[in-house]
């Protein structure tokens, strides 16, 4: 059955005339019709209703709201929307909200022209522009300044905008999705989310339940990323033991999706060894030791810590590189530390840029 359009909602935007290429056919079985591994990797009846409203809801040019907790696969729920709609064969663009200060974001959003502030030597258009006629997936939308917030309503409303320090109106045809895992009932009561902004993009929502709350996806989702890592890594993925995988769907997987591909990747290198060095209950206490003197356990800890941070550090800097596509000197501003401090870093955890990777499932 068609989507039929909200009575009370009233927009400018027309719906896209019909794509040139047929949809997927709704009589197929879903995963067929989907593709599986081409957008997600999905079986339990939680996640396979969702992506059956989100291909619904796809054909429609409306907003929609993706909410859900960090690394349950907002994001590829997202490219799959746009990529079910007659948008597809325009650009789908990501900005994260929480990645860049508020001056940064603007220029992002609108553009620039030449000589707007200090080192604009040349214009430059923002991703309304850059989008036209695609999709912009705003991600931790949430984390939007309260003064970007009355921005991007105005453009949301008439779908006009001006460059920074331009003086011609533009006009875009864009596509919102937008992801939090903000509460933002609670932002709004704490006045950090404007009301009227809420429900412009609230015009549909769909909430993607954690991992644990979907568990019949944890074995496929463990078979894809040990196919996918074992390519990447150059060696044959070795076989789940059944007494591994009941482990993992009864361990919470507080990062999601994301912790569970970090636990495959562990895996293909150290075997079970791995699900004792990261994540999970072990079947088995380890093994007695001799007792050590506490300067030697203080010593352990600090190494622990330093890890963990150091990971933490890597990861973020990693993000933030990714988000402002590689730009060293907006990444060095988001970050809030100097240039030459973000290149040593680089070199330190030897991040490099990296060809764009194919579809990945949610994570």
């Amino acid at each position: 059955m068609p989507l039929s359009m909200p009575q009370t909602f009233s927009s400018r935007l027309p719906l896209l005339p019909p794509p040139t290429r047929a949809l997927p056919s709704p009589a197929a079985p879903l995963n067929h019709r989907l593709g599986l591994k081409r957008w997600m990797v999905a079986e339990s009846p939680a996640m396979l209703a969702i992506a059956a409203r989100a291909q619904q809801l796809a054909g429609y040019n409306l907003p929609v709201l993706l909410l859900g907790e960090s690394g349950v696969g907002k994001e590829v729920l997202a490219r799959m929307i746009h990529d079910c709609s007659p948008r597809r064969d325009y650009r789908f663009q990501k900005l994260n909200c929480a990645a860049l200060p508020e001056e940064l974001l603007e220029s992002e959003l609108f553009g620039y022209e030449a000589g707007a502030f200090t080192g604009a030597s040349r214009a430059k258009p923002g991703h309304f522009e850059i989008c036209d006629k695609g999709t912009l997936f705003l991600d931790e939308i949430g984390e939007l300044p309260v003064t970007m917030q009355a921005k991007l309503l105005h453009v949301l409303q008439d779908h006009r905008f001006n460059r920074l320090g331009g003086r011609q109106e533009m006009f875009a045809d864009v596509r919102i999705l937008a992801a939090t895992n903000v509460n933002l009932p609670l932002a709004m009561a704490e006045r950090r989310f404007r009301e009227d902004l809420f429900f412009r993009l609230n015009v549909f929502s769909l909430h993607l339940p954690p991992l644990r709350e979907r568990t019949d996806d944890i074995p496929a989702l463990l078979d894809y990323f040990l196919e996918r890592h074992a390519e990447e890594l150059g060696c044959e993925a070795p076989p789940l033991p059944p007494a591994l995988v009941e482990r993992c769907r009864r361990h919470p997987w507080p990062g999601n999706v994301r912790e569970l591909e970090n636990f495959v990747k562990r895996y293909l290198v150290f075997g079970e060894q791995a699900w004792l060095d990261g994540a999970g209950d072990a079947p088995a206490p380890p093994p007695a030791r001799p007792a050590r003197a506490a300067s030697q356990l203080g010593e352990g800890l600090k190494e622990m810590v330093h890890r963990v941070t150091s990971d933490i550090e890597r990861e973020t800097i990693a993000r933030v590189l990714d988000d402002s596509h590689w730009n060293r000197t907006l990444a060095a501003r988001a970050l809030n530390i100097s240039y030459r401090a973000l290149v040593n870093k680089l070199r330190l955890y030897q991040l490099y840029p990296t060809a764009p990777a194919g579809r990945s499932p949610l994570n």
